[in-house]
Formats: structure tokens, C-alpha cells, sequence
């Protein structure tokens, strides 16, 4: 289903504590999990604006982007920067047992949640079995 392959994200988040900012993107966080024929992703992106939100599948690589703005203005005075700000990236490489390209998303309370139908090739099925006499005394099953 889905692919976790970004050797660099440890030590992208040790970097951030330390130096405060790395020169990648900053990562969302993310769940991702299948509900019977449908696999989810949720991306946490508190205070973004939707709009600045792109969300991509180019063959098998989805790529989620945002962007989250301080306030700005000449009467803005800023008292605290605790909150990371800027773009944020994220890349889930799918597995063909995916449909994408019914994927549905959705923003709601600073969520992003993708919604994924496992393709009909992918779903369990039943196999029907019919058994004859081949002539050696053994069945034959065919299905």
C-alpha cells in the first residue's frame, strides 16, 4: 500500500531542535492507515490556508505542499516565533493496489485527510474450485 522511504527524516528533525530550520521543506505529520476498501492519509497542517495547499500524484508518488505565512503589516510586532512557518512537504510513494485516480481529499480543522479506493484488482476474491478425474485417480482442480 504505501512506502516509507525518506532516510534523511531523523535527522531533518534532530537538525530542526537544534538550528532551528533545515534547508528541506519542513515535514507534516502524518497518519495513514486502510479502512475496508479504502486507504486514508491524514496530514496534520494546523493555520493553513486551503488554498495554499497542492496536493499532486504523478505514477505512483503522491506529494502533499503547504504553506503557512506569519502574520504580516506594518502594525504586526512580533512577541513570540514558537510555531514553524513556511512549506511544508510531504511524499508517499503508492503501491499499484491503489485507484488514483479517484483519490478525494478534504481540509477540515486544520486536517488534511486523502482518501484513496484500493483498486478492484487489489480486493480479496473468491476463487471457485472444480474438481474431475483426470484418468490417474487424482482430482484435477482448476479455478
Amino acid at each position: 500500500m504505501l512506502m516509507r522511504t525518506d532516510p534523511f527524516r531523523e535527522i531533518d528533525r534532530i537538525a530542526e531542535q537544534f538550528f532551528g530550520s533545515t534547508s528541506r521543506p519542513a515535514m507534516m505529520h502524518m497518519d495513514a492507515y486502510r479502512d475496508g476498501d479504502h486507504f486514508y492519509a491524514a496530514f496534520d497542517l494546523p493555520g493553513v490556508d486551503p488554498d495554499s495547499i497542492d496536493c499532486t500524484v504523478e505514477r505512483n508518488v503522491l506529494t502533499v505542499r503547504a504553506e503557512r505565512r506569519r502574520p504580516t503589516g506594518d502594525k504586526v510586532e512580533l512577541v513570540a516565533a514558537e510555531r514553524p512557518m513556511g512549506t511544508f512537504s510531504r511524499q508517499l510513494f503508492l503501491g499499484d493496489t491503489l485507484d488514483t485516480d479517484r483519490l478525494e481529499a478534504g481540509y477540515d480543522n486544520g486536517v488534511l485527510t486523502l482518501r484513496i479506493p484500493v483498486a478492484e484488482r487489489a480486493k480479496p476474491r473468491r476463487v471457485t474450485i472444480t474438481a474431475g478425474s483426470n484418468g490417474n485417480g487424482h482430482k484435477q482442480l482448476t479455478a
